[in-house]
This record gives C-alpha cells, sequence and structure tokens, in this order.
C-alpha cells in the first residue's frame, strides 16, 4: 500500500461523516445554501481560497505554481423532491428532499480528493479547479458555463464521477463516445371543443388525440429511427376533463425524448422534431390544434477518446482485477455534458450496487442508498486521475493543440 492509499484510508470515516451529513441534510437545487457552507468551510480549512458562484455553486484552484494544464474535478449538489422512505440513522432531515440520486456521495468524495491532492501536490504541474455544481437536476451546468466557471484559470480538460447502483459494488464503469443521453421535455397542450359525452358529434374530443397522439409517437423508435440508435419518447403525465360525462375543452400531456446519439435533437435522426410533426398531424386529423412547449433540458454526453484512455489507465491502478474494469451507457441524461462539450472530458461511473446491502434500487427512488463501502475507490480515483492526468500532459493532443493556440 502506497502512501496515497494508505492516507485516504485513514481519511475514510471522515468521507464516511461528509456523505452522511450532506444526506441528512439535502437541499434542492440552487437552494444548496447550507450544503454551499460546509463545503466552502472545509475547503477554507485545508487552505484553499473558494469562489461563491451561480447562486451556490462552490469553485477552488489547486495552483502547483509551476506553469501547465487545467483539470477541471466536478461533484454536484443538489437533492431532489422526494421523501425518503427508509430507516436510517441518516435519514433526510427536510421533509419531501432527499439525496436520492448519490449527490452526497459525489460532495464527500470530491472533497476528501481535495484535501488528498492539497496535501500531495508534488505531482501537479499545473491547476486543478475543484467544482462543486449546484442543480444538475435541472440542467445547472450550463448556468455555471454563463458565468465563466471554465475561465480564470482556463480548464483544458474535466473529469466527473457518479456512484451507480446499477453496476455492482466494487467495479468501475469507463466507456468512450456516448454514455449518457441527451433529454428533451415536452408539454403539449391539445385543443378541442367541449360537449356531452351523450352527444360526442357535437364535441371535438381532444381526448381521443391525446391517446392517438401517445400510440404513434412510438412509431419514431420502432420504424423511423434506427434500433441501433437510442431513442425513447416517454408520456409521463395527461391531464384532462372533470367530469366522466363531459367531454374537455383540452387535454395536457408531458414527457421526455431521450437520445443516445451526438448531435442530439439536431441530428440527422432529429428525433424532436419528427415528435412535433407527429404531434401537429395527429392533431389536425382529429380537428384539434395544439401547442407545443419544448425544453431542451440535456445534450448527449460524450467521453473524450484520449480523457477515456487516461481513466481506464488510472482504473487499472485502483482496482485490483481488469474483471472489474467494465463498460456502460445509460439513457438517463447528466448535465455534465455540458462540460464535456466545452472541453474534452470523461465520466466514470463507480459501481454502488449491492443487495445484501439493500443498495440495489434505481437512482430517484424513494429507498435509494448505496454502498459505502466504495467511498476511498471513488477518492482515489479522482486523485489518481489527476496524477495520471499531469503525467501525460505532453502526450495528449489536446493539450498540444490548446497550446498552439494559445502561443498565438
Amino acid at each position: 500500500m502506497d502512501h496515497i492509499q494508505k492516507r485516504i484510508l485513514e481519511l475514510k470515516n471522515e468521507t464516511l461523516e461528509l456523505r452522511r451529513h450532506f444526506h441528512m441534510n439535502p437541499e434542492l437545487g440552487f437552494q444548496e445554501f447550507q450544503t454551499a457552507d460546509k463545503i466552502e468551510n472545509f475547503l477554507q480549512d485545508i487552505g484553499l481560497k473558494t469562489t461563491r458562484m451561480t447562486q451556490t455553486g462552490v469553485v477552488a484552484v489547486l495552483d502547483s505554481g509551476r506553469p501547465g494544464p487545467c483539470l477541471m474535478l466536478r461533484a454536484d449538489m443538489d437533492g431532489l423532491p422526494v421523501t425518503e422512505e427508509t430507516d436510517l440513522p441518516y435519514k433526510s432531515r427536510n421533509k419531501g428532499v432527499m439525496h436520492a440520486c448519490g449527490h452526497d456521495a459525489h460532495m464527500a468524495m470530491l472533497l476528501t480528493a481535495a484535501k488528498v491532492l492539497k496535501e500531495n501536490k508534488a505531482p501537479v504541474t499545473g491547476k486543478i479547479k475543484f467544482v462543486f455544481q449546484p442543480n444538475e437536476e435541472i440542467a445547472g451546468a450550463i448556468h455555471m458555463i454563463e458565468d465563466g466557471v471554465l475561465e480564470n484559470p482556463k480548464v483544458d480538460a474535466a473529469m466527473g464521477l457518479h456512484v451507480w447502483t446499477p453496476v455492482d459494488s466494487g467495479k468501475i464503469a469507463i466507456t468512450p463516445g456516448p454514455v449518457m443521453g441527451g433529454l428533451d421535455v415536452f408539454k403539449i397542450t391539445i385543443h378541442g371543443k367541449g360537449g356531452h359525452t351523450g352527444v360526442p358529434e357535437d364535441a371535438v374530443d381532444p381526448v381521443i388525440a391525446a391517446a392517438n397522439l401517445i400510440q404513434t409517437a412510438q412509431i419514431i423508435q420502432t420504424r423511423e429511427i434506427s434500433n441501433l440508435k437510442a431513442t425513447v419518447i416517454m408520456f409521463g403525465k395527461i391531464k384532462g376533463g372533470t367530469k366522466s360525462n363531459i367531454i374537455p375543452d383540452k387535454v395536457e400531456l408531458e414527457g421526455s425524448i431521450r437520445f443516445l446519439y451526438p448531435g442530439g435533437p439536431e441530428s440527422e435522426e432529429k428525433p424532436t422534431q419528427r415528435f412535433i410533426r407527429i404531434a401537429e398531424q395527429v392533431c389536425l386529423t382529429h380537428r384539434c390544434t395544439c401547442d407545443i412547449d419544448i425544453i431542451h433540458e440535456n445534450i448527449p454526453l460524450i467521453n473524450h477518446a484520449e480523457m477515456t484512455a487516461l481513466a481506464r489507465e488510472t482504473a487499472l491502478d485502483v482496482f485490483p482485477s481488469e474483471k472489474d474494469l467494465i463498460d456502460n451507457q445509460t439513457i438517463a441524461s447528466e448535465d455534465f455534458s455540458e462540460f464535456s462539450r466545452q472541453v474534452p472530458g470523461v465520466f466514470v461511473f463507480l459501481g454502488a450496487g449491492n443487495d445484501a446491502l439493500g443498495a440495489n434500487l434505481s437512482h430517484h427512488h424513494p429507498k435509494f442508498n448505496i454502498d459505502e463501502t466504495i467511498l476511498p475507490k471513488g477518492v482515489e480515483m479522482l486523485v489518481r486521475s489527476a496524477f495520471h492526468f499531469f503525467e501525460k500532459a505532453d502526450q495528449l493532443s489536446f493539450l498540444k493543440q490548446n497550446q498552439k493556440e494559445r502561443v498565438k
């Protein structure tokens, strides 16, 4: 055991306490005020200067004092509007809010990694920017980018790590290319003409138009886009009507369009444009009109080839067997994609699933929990990835290109 691994294990209880503190005190996006205070105090106590950004975001920079690139390590901060249904001694104290996605663990691991890197900065030839990002669940990353998180110092590469219960604890998934889906959220209001259910011919029924639209939209991913290009259209909400014998004036539909390929809504597949076409034509067929509101929430998360290779090499040093390194893709979305669109990035899934501990439920479930024994491995992955990044900096083609552009 080398001194880095030994130090991380010495800090195991502190990492655990941090994770449980955040779990007990979850806050929604852009409301993470107590969370930000805790993060700032910790970073300042280890000798790092902190900056508040984008309301509740916290940023700190470790400067080696030597010239070189800047690596960004990012953790998300926000909880979810979920009422926790566990009996854990550290369950949420905030009614209706829960860390049901693992962001509590992300903050704890990055804080410990910052401490270890601050104590062992000799291998760092450049800067490390620690970014604690608010509101990941509703695309907070783009706001941090607009506020300048990738500047001063200018970020050259980025890494994010997510605990993942679909992957068994003791394993890690690092995959090149698309790893998480893009996400468009839609709301459609179908307008008809109300009336009596006993005289439907005198009305224009938006209910049957809505039913037809829900069915017909499914042809997009089964008949119009290759099944090798993952596309999922889901309706999550239907609202309409006041009484069983009244045809309503309108029906509201809400749902999501997810896709796992570069370009997303602007790609040649154009899933969202196809969806709009079908919605308008179905409504026209039923003599209805519709209002369509689309929010482009997340773009697909695509891992950069060189950063992925670097992370995979690091994982082979952190995990005991090559069999522990696997591939993983999911249609779920993550706004780290905004960072990786701007700079070469890699997003890693740290296995946290353990049936014996009940850590086998999907993210966002009210009984969600993780196998906490994996926290030191996550810390080590962050620390050694940073060391490896600077060690390999002169071999990374995108850094060479960045250097040429800066010289110009």
